[in-house]
């Protein structure tokens, strides 16, 4: 079955931007590539059980299997050599990236205390949008009782081509809450 963003994608968002951005070719209007959520877990250098930890609430979150993130370079400062694992990130594509997207925006940016939207300045030069959660128990699936610490997150869209604005109208027509200028 197919995801009830994707059908919205297809039979409003793309005539509305054609319409809007007067483009020929439905073809030409940018699509979500995929969704990276990522999870930097600093202090697992000294306690690798909260690595473990965050893969469990990541995998949770998004259905599927992380990748452990290690470092590149060796800091002598941070007590952090090259290799040691620093995070997890999972990258969703297609349906499961519709679901999340339907799940994030829909359920989960409401559910944060004194929601006024997300920010409209979080475009890159590539036009893909990244947004910054402090706290991974806006997510249903996750028990807060089982949390034993306040652990963020960084969701990334990635699209395939477009400029900010374009981007920005095809998130806001799918439903993203951005804040007021």
């Amino acid at each position: 079955m197919e995801p009830r963003l994707f059908t919205i994608y297809k039979e409003q968002v793309i005539p509305e931007l054609k319409k809007k951005f007067d483009v020929k070719n439905a073809l030409a209007i940018p699509k979500l590539q995929k969704i990276v959520v990522n999870m930097g877990v600093g202090e697992a250098i000294q306690d690798i059980k909260l690595l473990e930890t965050a893969q469990r609430v990541l995998e949770t979150i998004s259905g599927q299997k992380t990748m452990v993130c290690r470092s590149k370079l060796a800091i002598s400062n941070f007590k952090l050599r090259k290799g040691l694992p620093i995070g997890c990130k999972v990258t969703l594509r297609r349906e499961k990236m519709y679901e999340f997207l339907d799940r994030f925006v829909n359920i989960c940016l409401p559910r944060i205390r004194d929601f006024n939207g997300v920010s409209r300045n979080s475009f890159d030069r590539q036009g893909n949008y990244s947004v910054g959660i402090s706290d991974q128990s806006i997510f249903p699936e996750i028990e807060t009782g089982a949390i034993q610490r306040a652990q963020g997150m960084d969701v990334t869209m990635v699209f395939d081509g477009g400029s900010k604005e374009i981007n920005f109208e095809l998130l806001r027509l799918l439903g993203m809450p951005f804040a007021k200028s």
